[in-house]
């Protein structure tokens, strides 16, 4: 009975080809309205339409089930199909696509995977110094832009463009070139240890330690924008911006050396501190005047800021003993701090708007002679010559070496008695003697009056 019914059913049943029957209706939906308006007995319309035009044809063809027609029913349905429904599957088919490939270009190469909150600072610094850059390029006279040989006037411009050119690196890359580090390591310290090797183990090492050292340098290029945004973090602080960035990439090379990827750790995670110690510590060998040890800047850096936030939070300068009692330290200790971490002056800084006078100018020398000492002490040398004068010959002498009056180096009575082949005890009883004349007021009364 079932075979007669099938047979029944299929000689009742019209042309496939004339009429696509339920299954071919329900699956050709409905097409989208058309929206009134000058376009609505248009052609139709361009396959380069904008986004926007594909997302709202996606949305109609969402609305109407959300499937594109079946060849059947374009085929085969009643009359011919509406003119809008080929852009409508061309746009379900490339969309996806477009979302995919429409990615923000200044993300990729600026996307630094720092872990924890560093990562939203140091992609903000990298946007900004892109930015930056850009600025400078549009803003810039022809006359700033001079290239040659392709490299233009700005040294950080060519390094961020040279640096730029190589793609970051996901985890699973630096575990590879990690890898590979490791391995060349190996074949090296295999190499130099003076083992007996056959020819082929020997080639083979050697390639693997040259591959071990392109990878390292590949490492180091991919992550060299990482340097970039930690450096500008430590900028207008005594050294150049290209000082820092090369202070910087020792860090990193040092990173490179010391990373273990059997940690499980971003190789940026571990890198940032090995770059921040570098830079540190050249800032605190190179950017001061007089050098500073590195114990010693760390808490002058941290003295101050704990400045900053108590002047936030009092709204006025804090006090020595409410700094101390927030370091833990005595004030005599935060005033010794503050000491230290005052930057020289030079004495020939320009003052004034326009800069005709200098600040050493306005210093008085304390150790300068005052024109009218001078003068009374050239009159006394005088007047002590002639006092001398009315003396011996040996008891003038003995005085003046005595007193170091002749070449300013007073002597003693050993060196004296050499001088006249005389013992100390004999020196001291001319020295006494001469004393004793020199206190009689017709020749002391003459020097007293320098004495007033």
């Amino acid at each position: 009975m079932v075979a007669r019914e099938v047979d029944r059913r299929a000689s009742d049943d019209p042309d496939p080809a004339a009429d696509p029957g339920p299954i071919a209706q329900e699956s050709a939906p409905e097409p989208p309205p058309v929206a009134d308006g000058p376009g609505a007995d248009d052609p139709p319309a361009s396959k380069t339409r904008s986004r926007g035009g594909r997302t709202s044809a996606r949305r109609a063809a969402k609305a109407s089930n959300g499937r594109k027609p079946s060849k059947s029913a374009s085929k085969t349905g009643a009359g011919e199909p509406e003119p809008t429904e080929p852009d409508l599957d061309a746009d379900l088919d490339i969309e996806p696509f477009v979302d995919d490939v429409e990615i923000d270009l200044s993300d990729v190469d600026l996307d630094v995977d720092l872990g924890e909150a560093e990562e939203i600072d140091v992609a903000e610094d990298e946007a900004a110094a892109v930015l930056d850059d850009e600025l400078l390029l549009d803003d810039a006279e022809p006359q700033a832009q001079l290239t040659t040989a392709g490299a233009t006037a700005d040294p950080v411009k060519d390094y961020l463009k040279q640096i730029g050119k190589v793609p970051l690196l996901n985890a699973e890359q630096e575990v590879e070139l990690a890898k590979r580090i490791e391995a060349g390591l190996f074949a090296e310290e295999k190499l130099n240890s003076g083992e007996e090797l056959s020819p082929t183990l020997r080639k083979e090492l050697e390639w693997i330690a040259e591959d071990g050292r392109r990878a390292k340098n590949h490492l180091l290029e991919a992550n060299l924008r990482l340097v970039v945004s930690l450096a500008k973090r430590y900028t207008g602080r005594g050294m150049l911006f290209l000082d820092l960035i090369q202070e910087g990439n020792l860090g990193l090379i040092r990173a490179v050396e010391k990373f273990d990827y059997t940690k499980g750790y971003k190789f940026s995670t571990y890198a940032t501190w090995w770059i921040r110690q570098a830079i540190t510590r050249a800032m605190a060998d190179q950017a001061r005047t007089i050098r500073i040890p590195v114990h010693m800047v760390e808490v002058i850096n941290k003295l101050a800021r704990v400045q900053r936030q108590m002047l936030q939070d009092l709204g006025r300068e804090p006090t020595p003993e409410e700094l101390a009692a927030e370091l833990d330290m005595t004030p005599e200790k935060v005033i010794e701090v503050q000491k230290y971490g005052r930057e020289p002056i030079s004495l020939h800084t320009p003052l004034g708007e326009d800069g005709d006078s200098e600040f050493g100018d306005l210093i008085e020398d304390s150790e300068a002679i005052v024109p009218s000492d001078a003068v009374s002490f050239t009159l006394l040398q005088e007047q002590l010559h002639a006092v001398l004068q009315t003396l011996s010959e040996r008891e003038a002498g003995v005085v003046s070496m005595r007193f170091g009056l002749t070449d300013g180096q007073p002597k003693t009575l050993d060196e004296i008695g050499r001088v006249y082949g005389v013992t100390r005890e004999r020196i001291r009883q001319i020295e006494s003697k001469t004393m004793s004349k020199l206190r009689h007021p017709s020749r002391s009364q003459v020097l007293r009056d320098y004495l007033e």
